[in-house]
C-alpha cells in the first residue's frame, strides 16, 4: 500500500493557486493541499500555517519562485521547509524526494496515447507516491491508467463539476485536486 493512500481523507484536494486563497483552504473540509504558488521568503511561512491548521501540504516545486526546480532545491525544501511532500513534472526530481524522505507525486500530461505510454514508462521508473494526471476529466483514461499501474491516481486540471469529480472518483482516482473552492467546502 502506498502511504498517500492513508493521508487522504476527503476526495478533493485544495490546489491553491494563489496566496489570498490559502485562508479559504485552511478553512475547508480538505485535509491536503496542492500549493502552486509562493516563493523563497514566504513558503516557510504558507507551509507552517498550512501544518498548523492540520492540513498536510505539498508543494509543486515548478511553481515556487526563488527556489529551483533542481536537486538542491528540493533538498532545500527538505530540510528547511518540511512539507509532507513534492509535486513534480520532473522524474529526476520525484527520485531526489523520496531519497530525501519526502512523499512524492508526479504530474504527468495525458495529451495523446504517446503520452500515456511515456507517462507510465516515467512514473515505473520515478516510483512516486502517488500520480497526479491532467487533465482529470477523462473517466476512460482514469480507469485505463488505474489498470496500467498500481499507483494512487489523483485527478487533476479542467475539473469544473460536481459530477466530473464523481466521475473521475468513479473511475479508480483516489482523489481530485481542484482550484474551484466550492469544491473544498462541498459534502462528501
Amino acid at each position: 500500500m502506498y502511504p498517500i493512500v492513508d493521508l487522504v481523507e476527503y476526495e478533493t484536494i485544495a490546489a491553491v493557486q494563489s496566496e489570498a486563497d490559502l485562508d479559504d483552504a485552511l478553512r475547508s473540509n480538505v485535509n491536503i493541499i496542492f500549493l502552486l504558488t509562493g516563493s523563497i521568503f514566504n513558503i516557510q511561512e504558507l507551509v507552517d500555517r498550512s501544518k498548523a491548521a492540520g492540513k498536510q501540504v505539498f508543494l509543486h516545486m515548478e511553481f515556487i519562485e526563488g527556489i529551483a526546480p533542481d536537486k538542491s532545491g528540493v533538498a532545500y525544501v527538505a530540510r528547511n521547509i518540511a512539507p509532507t511532500g513534492i509535486i513534480s513534472t520532473r522524474s529526476n526530481l520525484i527520485r531526489v524526494a523520496k531519497e530525501m524522505e519526502l512523499m512524492a507525486i508526479q504530474r504527468i500530461f495525458l495529451i495523446d496515447r504517446n503520452a500515456v505510454v511515456k507517462g507510465i514508462r516515467v512514473v515505473e521508473q520515478s516510483a512516486p507516491d502517488a500520480v497526479e494526471i491532467m487533465p482529470g476529466v477523462m473517466p476512460r483514461v482514469i480507469r485505463e491508467i488505474t489498470e496500467l499501474t498500481p499507483l494512487p491516481i489523483i485527478a487533476g486540471g479542467l475539473i469544473g463539476t460536481r459530477q466530473e469529480i464523481d466521475e473521475a472518483l468513479a473511475a479508480g482516482a483516489l482523489a481530485v485536486s481542484v482550484g474551484t473552492k466550492e469544491f473544498w467546502f462541498s459534502p462528501e
